[in-house]
């Protein structure tokens, strides 16, 4: 699977990308969000220019009553701030609407995250209620609140 998006290219994580996605989750910048996972499988490196500068990875709910899909995303520092994140949800979201058949999609960043909940608002989501204690903060052990967002297939923009 290979997505294209107007600046991004979303592909399978492969065996080379793994250091490269070690150094970015663990800049400071993101390392604040998010934790070093133990595995990217079935992730989607995030591609700009031919390099690796992300990771963007997605969880289906299947139950016909609840179907949505859920996303995750984190870019390297030094591409935040130039849209490359808004048009990476975009992509992921488009196909998870598209070719999936999602009607909902959701994103939870950190309350505190004000740079990602303007970016996911570029491309449609909106806050749905703060979730109180939702994550452990990895650096420091304590809960912190997330932003539950949320998407409907005809809101995407």
């Amino acid at each position: 699977m290979e997505l294209r998006g107007n600046e991004v290219v979303l592909r399978p994580v492969a065996e080379g990308d793994t250091a490269i996605l070690d150094r970015i989750v663990r800049e400071p910048e993101v390392a604040a969000w998010w934790s070093p996972p133990d595995d990217y499988e079935g992730a989607l490196a995030v591609v700009h220019d031919g390099e690796v500068i992300g990771l963007v990875q997605y969880a289906e709910e299947n139950d016909p009553e609840f179907r949505r899909a859920g996303i995750d995303i984190f870019l390297t520092a030094r591409r935040h701030g130039r849209g490359l994140g808004a048009d990476t949800v975009r992509t992921l979201a488009r196909w998870l609407v598209t070719e999936r058949g999602h009607h909902r999609l959701t994103i939870d960043p950190a309350a505190a995250n004000s740079a990602a909940i303007r970016c996911y608002g570029k491309v449609g989501f909106r806050p749905v209620g703060v979730l109180r204690a939702y994550w452990r903060n990895h650096r420091t052990g304590v809960w912190e609140d997330g932003l539950l967002m949320d998407l409907l297939a005809d809101e995407l923009t």
